[in-house]
């Protein structure tokens, strides 16, 4: 099936636990994700531009505490956010990219202003922050917006272990690599990827995921494929899994489908790698593709109905359904 445009998002993927996931919660995140993926849609529905679509789509999840962007980003090691954000335009190749984000609600949307009125790729920490600041008129948040009692037991908690992965899981999710994106194709036949994070908890250093690394988690390239990639970041860097899935389908003429299935179950696999990604192909088609036992999802059929889906053996499902 394809359609003269299309979006899809995610929330993130990893093991997400139905067994600790409450009615309640999980209306609440089939709710957001709907709310996400229609954001998006009403952009290219009224001839908006697949980029801002997508960043509409991610500023919805960054403004939810249930996601792990923006107002519900994770705590690192000193108990603040450090959130890392990128934009591609498939048009040009052009691209936008944020990292180390302290004060700054929606790095989304500063990654968009990186690529568009900057003559740069990425920038960082307070660089990053000035130009927000200086030259976009960005206003300063302080870290108590993004301080949560959820990111903060299980900053807690992550102490304890001493690493960056909760050996038991309290929250139906904490096993989920929290990452949110969406990837677009307008009316216009221009794909576009827009991905955000909070990274790991307990992280430090500095550390520096691959939502930001173009080719890494995020990629976009008119008549070829939008890749959103969602895990463990490390992995998804040193495997190149959103550029692979562009190469694959570019030079090697493989489809969406399996270009998106031999790389997340390929090396990024065989190397520890979980997570998944969200692709959107030149002709609309959209791909799911997971190695977990679940990745928040949603994307809208021809009736504009939002579809939605969590766990991994489910398939996509209107709300109310």
């Amino acid at each position: 099936m394809t359609r003269p445009f299309s979006i899809a998002i995610h929330g993130g993927a990893g093991t997400i636990e139905r067994s600790l996931m409450t009615p309640e919660l999980e209306a609440s995140y089939r709710k957001a994700l709907a709310q996400s993926v229609m954001a998006g849609h009403a952009v290219l529905e009224q001839g908006g531009s697949s980029v801002d679509a997508a960043v509409a789509a991610v500023t919805v999840m960054e403004d939810s505490e249930l996601f792990n962007a923006g107002k519900g980003s994770v705590l690192t090691h000193d108990e603040t956010v450090e959130m890392d954000a990128s934009v591609m335009d498939g048009r040009n190749l052009e691209a936008g990219a944020v990292t180390l984000i302290r004060h700054i609600k929606n790095p989304i949307q500063l990654a968009r202003d990186v690529m568009q009125k900057s003559p740069h790729a990425m920038l960082a920490g307070e660089g990053a922050e000035s130009f927000a600041f200086k030259e976009c008129g960005y206003e300063y948040v302080e870290q108590d917006y993004f301080f949560t009692d959820r990111r903060y037991n299980e900053l807690k908690t992550m102490k304890k272990t001493g690493g960056v992965a909760l050996s038991e899981a309290r929250y139906p999710d904490e096993k989920k690599h929290g990452t949110v994106g969406a990837v677009a194709l307008d009316k216009e036949g221009n794909l576009a990827a827009a991905t955000s994070t909070g990274g790991l908890t307990n992280k430090r250093w500095g550390r520096v995921g691959d939502t930001p690394i173009i080719g890494g988690g995020n990629y976009a390239r008119n008549g070829n494929v939008a890749v959103s990639a969602t895990g463990m970041g490390e992995l998804l860097m040193r495997c190149t899994v959103a550029g692979d899935i562009a190469g694959r389908m570019q030079y090697g003429n493989a489809s969406i489908d399996q270009a998106c299935r031999d790389v997340i179950h390929g090396d990024f696999l065989s190397l520890g790698g979980e997570g998944g990604v969200i692709a959107i192909d030149a002709d609309g088609r959209v791909n799911f593709e997971l190695n977990c036992p679940g990745m928040y999802r949603a994307t809208v059929n021809e009736k504009g109905e939002a579809l939605v889906a969590i766990f991994a053996d489910e398939e996509l499902q209107a709300l109310g359904t």
